[in-house]
């Protein structure tokens, strides 16, 4: 499929006769997709596109009694790339509403943009930036994802209490998702007693690791491993071409499906890799194994990964959010959305991943999942499910107070001895 151009996502599905004539009526509701196609998560973006055109191919492309379009506008995970595409969106496809960003820094931007078009309405594909929506949230703004300081919970109390790891060191993208996601294992991995020896922070889109590589401490039980995508593919090759044997602690992008079916052996350094985030391979549920069921069934195999990658479970979500919302208000987009955006805030949405509810700041509060990778038939790799933590709140338990306090993820923050580690 050509993502650049103009795209009617699913438009060789056929749409139901009863529900075309009504849809008919009405002009239709033009979404706009705003996905990375290029970069590091380009293999993610293009699997957040077919999960789109999954979640509206189950509705037949209607909703609230009108007919969807979509457009694809490709973007490479830079800020300034996501704003001219988003703009291009609302000032020449003139769509109704944003489905994205991906990236973390991206949905930052797309915060502030949002506040600019205060007739519209953006959801967030995947992007994960905790200040997305804490800082100073714009109201036009919806996330039905976790944050990934959330993705990071329980993944440190795993580690201290099941593995014994108690001495850390961690390699992370030096943006606002790798400082957020990392802040929420930290903030778990400290309060149960961990130590982190040493802190190292790589460009996103980084190729060379040689010299962090040659840098990391002997004396710790683990590294805590914070990239994905084609940065988690070329650390791995380097760091077994230099002979790195110490356990790994995996961000939650470091294990999802765009790194475990990459081509070559070198991330079977994975394997036995704890990691956390919003999904389970095996999660037992019946709506998530329906779901992965209707994604293999969709779509080649040899055009999809195995399993839908977290990157398309948020979109699929987002999408679903919009068409629920749609439903909700009869496809009325009037008054400048506002019955739209009531209808959005007050959801109680039933997604492959369990109920997400939003709070005060439209952010998702849902479960988490610890996995730890496998080895699987014929040579591939899965995650294995080992615990979950249900009703992960944006301030991971704590007070609004209590988490201000702390400061916003960076690269010293959290403070581990603050919160009674070293």
């Amino acid at each position: 499929m050509d993502f650049s151009r103009r795209t009617v996502l699913g438009a060789a599905g056929a749409v139901a006769l009863s529900k075309a004539a009504s849809a008919q009526t009405q002009p239709p509701v033009k979404i706009g997709i705003l996905v990375a196609l290029e970069g590091a998560f380009a293999a993610g973006g293009a699997d957040s596109v077919r999960n789109v055109e999954l979640a509206l191919r189950q509705v037949r492309h209607t909703a609230g009694g009108r007919r969807i379009e979509t457009i694809v506008a490709p973007t490479d995970t830079r800020p300034d790339t996501a704003v001219r595409q988003a703009r291009k969106l609302i000032e020449q496809d003139q769509v109704d509403v944003i489905v994205g960003p991906l990236s973390g820094s991206e949905g930052i931007a797309m915060r502030d943009y949002a506040k600019t078009i205060p007739t519209k309405t953006v959801i967030n594909g995947i992007s994960g930036a905790l200040e997305t929506t804490w800082v100073d949230p714009a109201p036009n703004f919806f996330r039905f994802n976790l944050d990934g300081a959330q993705w990071g919970q329980g993944l440190g109390t795993y580690a201290v209490r099941t593995k014994g790891w108690r001495r850390i060191a961690a390699v992370s993208a030096d943006y606002s998702f790798g400082y957020t996601n990392f802040l929420g294992f930290a903030v778990d991995f400290c309060r149960n007693g961990g130590t982190i020896v040493e802190r190292f922070w790589v460009p996103l889109g980084a190729t060379d690791f040689g010299g962090v590589i040659a840098q990391l401490p002997d004396n710790v039980d683990a590294i805590y491993l914070g990239l994905g995508g084609t940065d988690a593919i070329n650390f791995l090759n380097q760091w077994q071409q230099a002979g790195g044997n110490t356990r790994l602690i995996g961000g939650t992008i470091m294990a999802d499906q765009t790194v475990l079916t990459a081509r070559g052996r070198a991330k079977d350094a994975l394997i036995g890799t704890p990691t956390s985030g919003p999904l389970a391979q095996d999660n037992p549920d019946p709506t998530w194994q329906a779901y992965v069921k209707s994604y293999q069934d969709a779509f080649p195999a040899a055009e999809r990964f195995p399993i839908p990658s977290l990157f398309g479970v948020g979109y699929f979500i987002a999408t679903q959010a919009a068409i629920a919302g749609l439903n909700a208000v009869g496809g009325d987009l009037s008054d400048g959305q506002q019955k739209f955006r009531a209808a959005l805030s007050a959801l109680r949405l039933e997604t492959p991943l369990g109920v997400v509810t939003l709070n005060e700041n439209r952010q998702a509060t849902g479960s988490v999942f610890v996995n730890e990778v496998a080895e699987g038939p014929g040579g591939t790799l899965v995650n294995k499910m080992v615990a979950r933590t249900d009703g992960v709140t944006q301030t991971l338990g704590m007070t609004a107070q209590q988490f201000r306090a702390m400061g916003l993820p960076s690269r010293s923050t959290p403070n581990c001895v603050a919160l009674g580690g070293g």
